[in-house]
């Protein structure tokens, strides 16, 4: 455990020839556990110390990382000599008001104070549950959780004392039939309840059952499709296809990022409203203080379709001159901070699920997810799973889609978005070589038009 620090580090920041200095340690304990079909394949159970320095002197940054409190003062000597060999232009940062703050958390049920016998017994529980159908051919549960404990100081007069809990769960199923294999897979979290995780033998249950239904599900002929995203698949596809692009640090550093995000360019109609912020309680990327002491806020990106934000680190807010959002984060003391999502979503609308899927006459309602990616404004991601939509109703499973487009146009395609948002805690996002970050995401129903889906 890292405590009675206060001195140490003071003394640190002391007389150095740097225009900024923070240092960050962080001491970390985890316990993972992985099942390969019905064996447990894997324990991990760790703790870690370690921190790091980052100097601002001479136009460029610094930063030095390493595992032992003793030389603390060498560290942030070495981070500000660093620094003083980038050379360059200078670097602004923008103002934040000092802190000193000590932050805690508590759950109702605490995963570092759960045994690890309980842990096993209730993921064993999950396994059987998978294997109780027939037909799967093997499966796979990945369940990890940590407490953080970390101490940021800067040259501002800065301490920042806090704690971070999160858990994480995917279970997956695969099942075959001659040459035929199809998977089903769900993914959830908690910012630290362990009893968010501890009642899931109905998930298990599910993607057992509907990796079966897949084999004998027929194919989507690929075309353009009025489409249906239910909560968590659209809560992906506003992470990917459009939180990233409102990371500043990708504006600033690309031209063409520069026309593309300008403030005050309409992306939606005024139905269509977009935010992040770790300000949100309760989520797997809340917290109060980003990893520069910035505080936490609730950003919108889009109101009512307009662009009229994006998310900073104290760097990227100077550059373009706008207000800090507190999202510089690191997923450890090996790297500095970068501009990162917490929590995304798009806003309730005022329609009902039911009135936005009603008036379709052939479409299709796709669900939950494996993965996405994109390349500027251009994006894919795959649903894990498909239906199809006749006459206002849903009905029956398809194989798995992929969902490709451009984001403008998709968004413009946006016409309608329903009352009962959902936020999807599980999986975490990657950037920078730093993955995975846990975040959260979310979304209520959502129908674009003429959306391209590949398929058959």
């Amino acid at each position: 455990m890292i405590q009675n620090l206060e001195d140490q580090i003071s003394a640190a920041l002391k007389n150095n020839k740097a225009q900024y200095v923070e240092i960050r340690i962080e001491s970390t304990s985890s316990t993972s556990l992985r099942y390969r079909g019905r064996e447990l394949d894997e324990i991990n159970k760790s703790s870690r110390l370690g921190g790091c320095v980052r100097a601002l002197a001479g136009g460029g940054w610094g930063f030095a990382s390493f595992n032992n409190l003793e030389n603390l003062k060498e560290n942030v000597l070495t981070a500000v000599r660093n620094a003083q060999l980038v050379g360059g232009s200078p670097i602004i940062l923008m103002d934040v008001k000092p802190t000193i703050a000590k932050i805690r958390h508590d759950v109702k049920r605490d995963p570092t104070k759960i045994s690890l016998a309980d842990k096993t017994r209730l993921l064993n529980e999950y396994v059987e549950e998978i294997w109780r159908v027939p037909g799967i051919s093997t499966s796979s549960i990945g369940y990890g959780d940590a407490r953080h404990h970390k101490i940021f100081a800067n040259s501002e007069g800065t301490y920042i004392d806090h704690e971070k809990l999160d858990i994480s769960i995917r279970l997956n199923a695969v099942a075959r039939d001659g040459s035929e294999v199809q998977q089903s897979g769900v993914s959830l979290g908690s910012a630290g309840d362990y009893s968010k995780i501890e009642h899931l033998h109905g998930h298990a249950r599910g993607v057992a059952q509907r990796s079966i239904d897949l084999l004998k599900a027929p194919q989507v002929k690929g075309g353009e499709y009025t489409v249906v995203l239910e909560p968590v698949l659209a809560g992906v596809f506003i992470h990917e296809a459009f939180g990233h692009l409102s990371e500043a640090d990708h504006v600033y550093e690309d031209p063409r990022m520069k026309e593309m995000m300008y403030m005050g360019r309409r992306f939606g109609g005024p139905h269509l409203n977009v935010v992040d912020g770790a300000a949100i309680p309760n989520l797997r990327g809340s917290y109060q203080f980003d990893d520069e002491g910035t505080p936490s806020s609730k950003t919108y990106l889009l109101k009512e379709g307009i662009l009229v934000g994006r998310l900073h680190s104290r760097e990227t807010a100077a550059k373009l001159n706008e207000k800090t959002t507190g999202n510089a984060r690191a997923i450890s003391p090996q790297f500095p901070p970068i501009v990162r999502m917490t929590n995304t979503y798009i806003e309730n609308g005022t329609a009902t699920s039911d009135e936005i899927i009603g008036d379709i006459k052939n479409g299709l309602y796709v669900s939950n997810w494996y993965g996405g990616m994109t390349s500027m404004e251009q994006f894919t991601f795959s649903a894990g799973e498909a239906f199809r939509i006749h006459n206002g109703k849903i009905k029956e499973l398809c194989r798995p889609v992929m969902l490709t487009g451009n984001l403008f146009t998709t968004l413009e395609s946006l016409d309608a978005i329903a009352n009962d948002l959902d936020m999807n805690q599980g999986g975490g996002c990657g950037k920078g070589g730093q993955m995975p970050l846990p975040v959260s995401n979310g979304s209520p129903h959502i129908r674009i038009q003429r959306c391209l889906i590949g398929g058959a």
